[in-house]
């Protein structure tokens, strides 16, 4: 019987940590697009800019559902429903901050990305035993200094949400590279 709830542990921790690194792949592509896209618009807050300021928390949203759903035993819970919650009141924060301006924007934002990045933290230390999460412990970390950095930004008289765009590309890169360990961490096993 023991061998039996193992074989199967093993197998829902194998298919989580195929559908955590699929997951990953597809939030490093939707960063490294939404950031271009960010850059070639957000000169001003136009409705370009403004739809894709709120786009990117709601897509955070998505992302943590389809974690929870995919993630089986490997599920940190209560911080996953923390992260929805967060990027759900964020996408709200966005859309009522747009209409003060870009300093407004970028507060909201850097209280985002310090309070994702400390979930981020913990989800990461808690799924250390898959591998591959030493770049979102990083990310998390990084996320509540630039975080600090946006706000700070906020009081500058050129405030500008472009360089949202640089803070989305590195958490990217660090997903990509969480992936690229998980999908190596995979091979090994076999």
């Amino acid at each position: 019987m023991s061998s039996a709830i193992d074989a199967g542990v093993v197998a829902d921790t194998a298919s989580s940590t195929k559908e955590l690194r699929n997951l990953y792949y597809g939030r490093f592509a939707f960063a490294v697009i939404w950031a271009v896209l960010v850059m070639l618009t957000a000169s001003t807050l136009n409705p370009a800019s403004i739809a894709l300021l709120v786009i990117y928390p709601l897509f955070d949203v998505a992302a943590a559902v389809i974690d929870f759903r995919s993630s089986g035993t490997t599920r940190p819970r209560a911080p996953l429903y923390l992260n929805m919650a967060l990027s759900l009141l964020t996408a709200v924060g966005l859309a009522v901050a747009i209409t003060s301006g870009i300093p407004s924007v970028l507060r909201v934002w850097g209280a985002w990305a310090i309070t994702a990045g400390i979930v981020q933290l913990i989800v990461a230390l808690l799924r250390y035993r898959l591998g591959g999460q030493w770049a979102m412990i990083l990310s998390g970390g990084i996320s509540v200094l630039a975080g600090s950095s946006f706000i700070l930004m906020a009081g500058s008289p050129k405030a500008s949400v472009s360089g949202i765009s640089g803070y989305a590309v590195l958490g990217g890169i660090f997903f990509l590279i969480s992936a690229i360990r998980l999908h190596r961490l995979a091979v090994k096993a076999k």
